[in-house]
C-alpha cells in the first residue's frame, strides 16, 4: 500500500488501455487454461507456475513454454476483426467469422452446444444469425459465460457510445450464441466493467475508489435488470433451469435463493423483482470492503459466494472481484508489483473455469492499468500477441476517427 500521502499523477494513454485490455485477456486465457476444470487449486501450485512463467529466460531455452489460447481468444478475435473491417456491428458477419474460425481450428476448447449453433448457422447460410441460439435448451437458450468472455472489443468499439447504444450492441452480439437473459446480461455486465475501466480517471487503489467503481456498476445493472423482469420471471418460473443456474451456490452456502426477491404488494398481488447480477455485485463490494479493512475470506468461501463455473452468473462477478482485488497488495496476494499479475493469481486460485474467469478479470485489469502493467515475459509465453495488439490499435484508431476520444486518462494516486 502507499508509503506516502503525496499525490502523483499517472498518465495512461487510451491506446495503452486498449492494448492492456486485449493482451490482458490473452495472457490470462493462455496461462489460466492449464488449470481449467480443477475445482481445488492450491495456492502453492499457482505461485510455482507463475514464478516459472515470470522468470526472465530466452525463448530458445530448454523447457520454455509457449501456451495456446482457447475459444475465449478465438471468438474475441472474430468480433474484433468484424468491427474493424465492417466498421459497424454486423451479426451475420460475426456469426460467419465464428463458424469459419471454429472450422479452421476446432481444437480450441469450444463447448459442444456452441458448435451446434455454428453448424446451424452454416446450414442456414447465416441468414438468421439469432435463431439457432434461441432454439437451444428447450427455447431458453444458453446462460453460459461464452458471450461475456469475448465482449472486450465491444467495450472498446463502444468507447464513445451512449449507454443505450452500447447495451444494444452488447446484447445483440451476445444473442448470436447466448439468448438466455443470464447469458446476455452477464455479457452486458462484463462489457460495462471494461467500458468503465477504460474511462476511469482515478486509479483504483483505495476503498473509496472501489466503492465508486462498484456503485456505478450496480446502478447501471439495477436499471438493466429491472427492464429484464419478463425474461427473469420466465426463467425463474422454469424450476429446472433455475435450479441449474443456482444449485452450486445453494449447496455451498445454504442460501435457498441468491437473488434479491423484492416483494411488491400491488392490490394484494405479490410481484417478485429479480436482480441477480446486481446482488452479486453487492456481495463483491461487501467482501472487498471487509478484505481491505483486514478481514480474511478463505478461497472456498469466495467460490461458494461468487462461483467459479461456466455460467455467466457464477463467473462474471467473480472476474470483477478478482480484477478489483488485484489492485491491492493484501495478505493473501501474490508477491508481484503488477496488478494484472495479482489479478491472474487470484483468478486461477479459484479453480473451475480458470481461463475464462482469468481472461475476463485481466481484460478489466488491463483496461484499468494499461499495457505497462503486463510483464513482457508473460507475453512471450503466449501465442497471438502481435495479432491481438494490432486489433487493439486498430480499434483505438477506429474509435478516435469516429469521435476523437481523449488520448489519455489522468489517474491520481498515492505514491507507491
Amino acid at each position: 500500500m502507499s508509503s506516502s500521502n503525496q499525490p502523483t499523477t499517472i498518465i495512461i494513454s487510451l491506446m495503452s488501455k486498449f492494448r492492456g485490455c486485449m493482451l490482458g485477456g490473452l495472457i490470462a486465457d493462455c496461462l489460466g487454461s492449464p488449470f481449467e476444470g480443477e475445482m481445488f487449486v492450491t495456492t502453492d501450485s499457482v505461485q510455482k507456475f507463475l514464478h516459472k512463467q515470470l522468470e526472465e529466460q530466452s525463448e530458445k531455452s530448454a523447457g520454455f513454454q509457449i501456451l495456446s489460447y482457447t475459444d475465449d481468444t478465438a471468438m474475441t478475435k472474430s468480433i474484433a476483426q468484424s468491427l474493424i473491417e465492417m466498421r459497424k456491428f454486423d451479426p451475420k458477419d460475426i456469426a460467419k467469422r465464428f463458424a469459419l474460425e471454429y472450422n479452421k481450428e476446432p481444437k480450441r476448447g469450444y463447448g459442444a452446444n456452441v458448435v451446434d449453433v455454428f453448424a446451424a448457422l452454416m446450414l442456414a447460410n447465416y441468414e438468421s444469425p439469432y435463431e439457432p441460439a434461441k432454439r437451444q435448451f428447450g427455447g431458453f437458450g444458453s446462460y453460459g459465460n461464452g458471450a461475456a468472455m469475448r465482449v472486450g472489443p465491444c467495450a472498446m468499439y463502444g468507447y464513445n457510445m451512449e449507454l443505450n447504444k452500447l447495451l444494444e450492441l452488447t446484447r445483440d452480439s451476445a444473442r448470436i450464441t447466448h439468448s438466455n437473459v443470464y447469458g446476455y446480461n452477464g455479457a452486458i455486465l462484463q462489457c460495462l466493467a471494461i467500458h468503465q475501466a477504460l474511462h476511469v480517471h482515478s486509479i483504483i487503489r483505495t476503498l473509496f475508489d472501489i466503492n465508486v467503481y462498484l456503485n456505478n456498476l450496480i446502478e447501471k445493472m439495477m436499471k438493466i435488470e429491472l427492464d429484464s423482469q419478463p425474461a427473469y420471471s420466465m426463467m425463474n418460473n422454469n424450476t429446472t433451469t433455475t435450479a441449474n443456474i443456482n444449485n452450486n451456490n445453494n449447496s455451498n452456502n445454504g442460501n435457498s435463493n441468491n437473488h434479491t426477491n423484492i416483494i411488491i404488494n400491488n392490490h394484494n398481488q405479490e410481484k417478485k423483482i429479480y436482480t441477480p447480477f446486481s446482488d452479486k455485485l453487492k456481495k463483491v463490494k461487501e467482501i472487498l470492503n471487509n478484505e481491505i479493512k483486514g478481514n480474511k475470506y478463505p478461497i472456498d468461501k469466495i467460490v461458494a459466494c461468487l462461483g467459479n463455473d461456466v455460467s455467466a452468473f457464477k463467473s462474471v462477478p467473480t472476474a470483477i472481484y478478482a480484477a478489483l482485488k488485484g489492485q491491492f497488495i493484501l495478505f493473501d496476494s501474490f508477491d508481484h508489483p503488477s496488478p494484472i499479475v495479482r489479478t491472474l493469481y487470484h483468478s486461477i486460485s479459484f479453480g473451475g473455469d480458470t481461463d475464462t474467469i482469468g481472461s475476463m478479470a485481466c481484460s478489466i485489469s488491463g483496461a484499468i492499468n494499461g499495457i505497462e502493467s503486463v510483464p513482457k515475459i508473460l507475453l512471450k509465453h503466449c501465442e497471438c500477441c502481435d495479432v491481438m495488439e494490432k486489433y487493439a490499435d486498430d480499434l483505438f484508431r477506429l474509435v478516435r476517427s469516429n469521435n476523437s476520444p481523449p488520448s489519455s486518462s489522468t489517474l491520481s494516486s498515492s505514491t507507491n
